[in-house]
This record gives structure tokens, C-alpha cells and sequence, in this order.
């Protein structure tokens, strides 16, 4: 947005670069690079035709007109701060919103069934949009398609506000009749057996393991490819096939299907699912309200797969 030919995202970086005087700890407070903080300062200079901060010594200081912009840019601030904070809470009980969230097959499953159906008892005019996740997850975000992307941290926009909403781990999982596979699974036996695995995306990205594999240098058999978690568990029953998948998804499939879960035999890193959101929602009290509850019912979700809490709907 623009007032009088300046851009007034650039009023937040000029107060943070007067107070902190450093353009790499003026970054830091910003969660923006180096470079797109000196573009901000470049821009500040151009619209007031002053250098806004010089270096004396090794430090940088205020010219004269910053010094007098200091005051009166803060007290704009500060007063737009108190504004959004004074905006009505959020109240999901009585509120009509729908939410557009881009999260995998998995994320839902583990996650956001269990939340939309705790939602239906509280709050029935609470909706929930979930789409997939795509190879142009910035486009989206910034385009307003979504309000939230759950994804690991990798797949999500740099420099955008994000949040941890829970971790996980990887196994194994074969049908309980196939008794090729042995009670304890090693590495060996995970590349003599037929794998069938998941390609997501437009571009029909590898997933986790196969990346892990080339790593070793191994190779393994894949018999078949899937284009989610879900149809995988289903066809895996009544064959010799084993997948590689997320624990809490292959403990849930294998409440109701016939199924083993086995502990992965290669190193896998913890998986971290992550919530991200365009910086135009940070102060939002209906997306405030959504974070909190997904991790309220990420957290309290244990491990027999019982219903999160619904402490956050009426906090």
C-alpha cells in the first residue's frame, strides 16, 4: 500500500533499522535477507533524498532527518499496533468463517479430521477448505488462493511467517499375512524385499527414503507408485509389498487394516511439519485462533489415536 508515493511496509523497516542501527540485525527483527533490508533502506533514501544512515566508524548512525523521522514514525506504529490489537477475539462458537488450508493426505488424516470433527460439536459454522499440496505453494499463499499451508519446512516460502505444529518419525509397513518379512527388519532385508512408494506433486517428486537411499548408494525393487499415503496402505493387504511411511499414519491405517508397522532400518531424520501463512495474517484473530487449535490437537492427539482436546474453542 502506498501513501503518497511511498510504500508504507517501508515505515516498519526504517523504524527498525533507527532503533538497531545494523541493517543485518534490522534483517533479523524484519525476517527478511540482508539484501532485501539494504533494497528497503536504498528505497527510504530515494523517496526522502537523504541517506537516512551513515557510517561513523564501524557503526551506522541517523542522519539529521531520520533523527526527526524517529518519533513520529514509532508513534504511527505504535498506534496501528493498538489498533489491530483492539479488534473484536475471535469467537469460534458464533463465528462464520471458512478456513483454506493446503496440506497432504497425510497431514489431514493424522491431523485435521481430527480437528474438523471436534469442530462439528462447537463450532458448526467453522468450515474447513483443505486442497492438496502443489509444486506453487507461493503462488498460492501470495495470490490468497490459501490462509495456511501445513508442510515440511522445505516445501515453504522463505522469509514467511511459519510455526512448528508437530514432528514425526518414519516405519515400515506390510501386510500381516506376508511372512517374508522377518521379525526384525534389517537394512538388507529392506532391499531385498518389493517396495511400493508415493511421487507427489506436479512433478512427481521422490519421496523421503529413496533420497536417504541414494545417500547409501543402494537400490531397492519398486513395484508400483502411488499418488498418496492411503491408497498405498490399501494395496499393500494381501501382497508381499512393504512402504515406507510416516508413523502416525501407518499406526492409524493399522487400527483397521490388516497390517505390521516395523521400525525403518536406515536413518531417517525426524520429520517436522510446519504451518505457514501470508505476513497480512499475523495479526488475524480468526488464523491466531487456527494455529493455536491445530497445535492444541496436534499435541494432545497421543498415541492410541483418541480425539485432540478442545480446550483452545473456548479459551
Amino acid at each position: 500500500m502506498r501513501f503518497r508515493h511511498l510504500d508504507l511496509n517501508l515505515l516498519v523497516a526504517l523504524d527498525v533499522l533507527l532503533e538497531e542501527r545494523s541493517v543485518s540485525r534490522a534483517a533479523n527483527r524484519l525476517h527478511l535477507s540482508q539484501s532485501a533490508t539494504s533494497g528497503a533502506l536504498a528505497r527510504l533514501r530515494a523517496y526522502f533524498d537523504d541517506e537516512i544512515m551513515v557510517m561513523v566508524g564501524r557503526t551506522m548512525a541517523p542522519t539529521p532527518l531520520a533523527q526527526t523521522l524517529m518519533e513520529p514514525v514509532r508513534d504511527i506504529l505504535v498506534r496501528v499496533q493498538s489498533a489491530i490489537e483492539a479488534r473484536p477475539a475471535f469467537n469460534p462458537t458464533t463465528a462464520r468463517r471458512q478456513f483454506r488450508i493446503a496440506a497432504s493426505d497425510y497431514v489431514t488424516e493424522v491431523a485435521l479430521s481430527h480437528a474438523i470433527r471436534r469442530l462439528r460439536q462447537d463450532a458448526p459454522d467453522i468450515q474447513f477448505d483443505i486442497s492438496a499440496t502443489s509444486d506453487n505453494m507461493a503462488g498460492r499463499l501470495s495470490c490468497g488462493d490459501v490462509d495456511l499451508i501445513i508442510s515440511p519446512d522445505s516445501y515453504l516460502i522463505p522469509e514467511q511467517p511459519r510455526e512448528i505444529l508437530f514432528k514425526d518419525t518414519y516405519s515400515c509397513v506390510a501386510w500381516t499375512g506376508n511372512d517374508s518379512v522377518p521379525g526384525t527388519l534389517t537394512f538388507e532385508n529392506y532391499l531385498e524385499m518389493t517396495h511400493i512408494t508415493v511421487m507427489m506433486g506436479d512433478k512427481r517428486s521422490g519421496m523421503f527414503e529413496q533420497w536417504f537411499l541414494n545417500r547409501y548408494g543402494a537400490i531397492r525393487k519398486v513395484a508400483a507408485v502411488a499418488p498418496d499415503f492411503s491408497s498405498v496402505a490399501s494395496i499393500i493387504v494381501g501382497t508381499d509389498l512393504i512402504t515406507t511411511m510416516h508413523t502416525r499414519l501407518a499406526q492409524l491405517y493399522a487400527r483397521y487394516m490388516p497390517l505390521r508397522v516395523l521400525p525403518v532400518p536406515i536413518e531417517l531424520p525426524p520429520l517436522v511439519e510446519m504451518m505457514q501463512w501470508h505476513p497480512q495474517f499475523e495479526h488475524d484473530p480468526g488464523i491466531a485462533w487456527l494455529r493455536a487449535y491445530l497445535r492444541e490437537c496436534a499435541s494432545s492427539q497421543n498415541a492410541t489415536g483418541e480425539d485432540c482436546c478442545l480446550q483452545q474453542i473456548h479459551d
